[in-house]
C-alpha cells in the first residue's frame, strides 16, 4: 500500500543531499505531498508537487507504479530509480534537464537595468486578485499559479510579475512552487511576443521582488534556452539530469 506521509520530517534523511527546492516545498510542508510505503518507519519516498514526482531511497516498484493522475515529470535519485521507472513505464519520455546552482549572488544594478527594457505599449504588474483569474484563461499562463490549491494559497505564499499588452498577459515570470527560503521560477512567453526581451524583464523584475523580501529565486532550466536566460540573469549552470515524462 502507498500513503501519503503527514509526518514529512520522517522523509528528510531519505532525500538528504538532494538539492531541489520542489523536494523543500513538500518536506516543509508548504505545498506538495509525500508518499511511503511505510508510514513508520520509510526507507524510500515521492515527493509530488506540481507536475514533477521526486524518487528517493530504496528503489520501490509500488511508489512508481502509483502515478499521480495526469501528465507527471519523474526525476529518479539514481540510475537504479530511473530503471524501475523504465520498466514501469516503457513508454515514457526520456529528458535531459539542467540544473541551476542555488548559491547565485546577483547583480542588482544589472537586474534593473533589464527591467527597463520593457518595451513601449507594454504593463508589468504583480500578480494579484485579479491577475491570478487572468492567469488561468491560458495555458500558456496558468503554471504561473496552477501549482497551487487555491488563489488564497497563492496570493499568501506565490509571487509573480506579468506582462500585459492591451490587457491581455503576453508573458511572465511567477512562482511554480514556494519553500520556506524562496520560490522556483516558472516562465513563459506567448508565442507571438517572444524575442522582444519579454522573459527577461518579467524575471528580472520577479528577483528583484524576491530579493527585497530575502527569499531566493531558484531556477531549473528545461532546456537549453532556459539555460542561456538563466546565465543572462546572472545564475551559473550547474549540472544535467535525466527525467521521464509521463502521461
Amino acid at each position: 500500500m502507498v500513503y501519503e506521509l503527514k509526518d514529512t520530517q520522517k522523509a528528510e534523511p531519505i532525500f538528504a543531499g538532494w538539492e531541489e527546492t520542489l523536494i523543500y516545498s513538500c518536506v516543509q510542508q508548504v505545498m506538495g505531498k509525500i508518499f511511503v510505503t511505510d508510514l513508520e518507519h520509510p526507507r524510500s519516498a515521492c515527493a509530488f508537487v506540481g507536475c514533477f514526482a521526486f524518487y528517493a531511497g530504496e528503489v520501490n516498484e509500488e511508489l512508481v507504479r502509483n502515478k499521480p493522475d495526469g501528465f507527471v515529470i519523474m526525476t529518479p535519485q539514481n540510475e537504479e530509480w530511473a530503471e524501475m521507472i523504465e520498466k514501469c513505464y516503457p513508454d515514457a519520455k526520456k529528458v535531459t534537464r539542467y540544473a541551476i546552482r542555488k548559491d547565485t549572488r546577483f547583480d542588482v544594478n544589472k537586474l534593473q537595468d533589464m527591467v527597463k527594457m520593457l518595451p513601449e505599449g507594454y504593463e508589468l504588474k504583480p500578480i494579484d486578485d485579479r491577475l491570478y483569474d487572468k492567469c488561468l484563461e491560458s495555458p500558456a499562463t496558468a503554471d504561473f499559479v496552477s501549482s497551487f490549491e487555491s488563489k488564497d494559497k497563492y496570493l499568501e505564499y506565490g509571487r509573480g510579475m506579468v506582462i500585459l499588452k492591451d490587457g491581455e498577459i503576453v508573458a511572465g515570470a511567477s512562482s511554480y512552487t514556494r519553500y520556506k527560503e524562496g520560490i522556483e521560477i516558472e516562465v513563459d512567453t506567448v508565442e507571438a511576443e517572444r524575442r522582444k526581451h519579454l522573459a527577461t524583464v518579467a524575471c528580472s523584475a520577479l528577483i528583484l521582488n524576491c530579493l527585497k523580501e530575502g527569499l531566493y529565486p531558484s531556477w531549473d532550466a528545461q532546456n537549453k534556452k532556459s539555460v542561456h536566460l538563466a546565465e543572462k540573469l546572472g545564475y551559473e549552470y550547474w549540472h544535467d539530469y535525466v527525467a521521464y515524462e509521463v502521461v
